[in-house]
């Protein structure tokens, strides 16, 4: 039975209100479709640098609830912002064919740190989700600027690496002949080339490869965006499968910060775990964002030696963030 008192005033984050900054572009627009679709989504407040209000408008059409405002233009980022309990950030330069995520570090350090100190200021206690790449100097950015204003929170600001859990479950899936949606694999590190660290040996159902199979699954799981970079022979980089696992990972947020139990996404977040600041493992969310960070587990000795092989790229990543920060104007 509900109770009168559920249908007179039902949870509140079930009535969250989630901005996209860079809702116009290529995982922008399809991340909002998805978002407005959502049952947990009360209000959609997109923001971009164009194109916002005909985004805004075209999305405002569909006939669920998510109530939509499209803001254009750094005039009107702060009142985007405003009241927002969730901000999801896919702005930035996509990659072109030739380019690490690390080539776009300087348009999009930029960006990011513009954006972090508006959320700053704006709505303080959101629930920060990443996906501007370079990740791994993003995450560093957004929690130095999070600092100067004396709001950091690790437990709420989230590095999305949820496009590699993806495209493992699709990739294993594909390999054992099993239904994607009930393969799970957790995947460990930060969110680019051999920083990205699939732990095949955690995989559920279990599944074993022999060493050169796993050694060829491991590379490409690690080199998936760039093969979408090419197959789009400069037309971007993976927009529809980042949207999807961007909006996997904002629904498991809201799972939480409703109450549900039991929610676990991996995502790349200030850590202990290792001697990097900063490293993605899975993460049992809760009201408050990360409620226990579960680690990384019993690893084989291969994966042992991609931790390893990871560490100082990982840490070269985050200091260049850091130091962009505290260099800053």
């Amino acid at each position: 039975m509900i109770s009168v008192s559920e249908i007179v005033s039902p949870p509140s984050q079930n009535n969250a209100k989630v901005a996209v900054l860079g809702a116009s572009g290529g995982i922008g627009q399809p991340l909002s479709l998805l978002l407005k679709n959502s049952p947990l989504v009360g209000e959609l407040s997109l923001f971009d640098i164009a194109h916002t209000p005909g985004v805004a408008a075209d999305l405002s059409h569909i006939e669920t609830r998510a109530h939509v405002t499209g803001y254009m233009g750094p005039d009107q980022l702060d009142a985007a912002l405003k009241g927002c309990d969730v901000v999801v950030i896919p702005a930035g330069v996509p990659r072109k064919p030739g380019m690490t995520r690390d080539d776009l570090f300087n348009t999009n350090a930029t960006i990011v740190a513009t954006l972090a100190d508006a959320v700053a200021r704006n709505c303080p206690e959101a629930m920060i989700c990443i996906i501007a790449n370079p990740v791994n100097s993003t995450i560093p950015i957004t929690s130095e600027v999070m600092k100067k204003y004396g709001v950091y929170n690790p437990n709420r600001v989230f590095g999305v690496t949820t496009l590699d859990i993806v495209r493992a479950n699709a990739f294993v899936a594909e390999l054992k002949g099993l239904d994607p949606a009930r393969v799970n694999v957790p995947v460990i590190g930060g969110h680019a080339g051999k920083t990205i660290i699939p732990l095949i040996s955690q995989a559920t159902p279990k599944v074993e490869f022999p060493a050169d199979q796993l050694s060829a699954l491991t590379a490409r799981i690690q080199d998936a965006g760039t093969e979408v970079v090419k197959a789009k022979a400069g037309a971007g980089s993976a927009t529809l499968s980042m949207a999807y696992a961007g909006a996997r990972f904002t629904f498991s947020v809201l799972d939480a910060m409703n109450g549900k139990n039991g929610v676990v996404e991996c995502a790349y977040v200030r850590s202990e775990e290792t001697e990097c600041k900063y490293f993605s493992t899975p993460l049992l969310l809760g009201k408050h964002g990360i409620e226990k960070n579960l680690g990384l587990g019993k690893l084989s000795a291969f994966e042992e030696n991609l931790v390893a092989d990871a560490i100082g790229e990982l840490k070269g990543s985050i200091k260049k963030g850091e130091d962009f920060v505290a260099n800053m104007k």
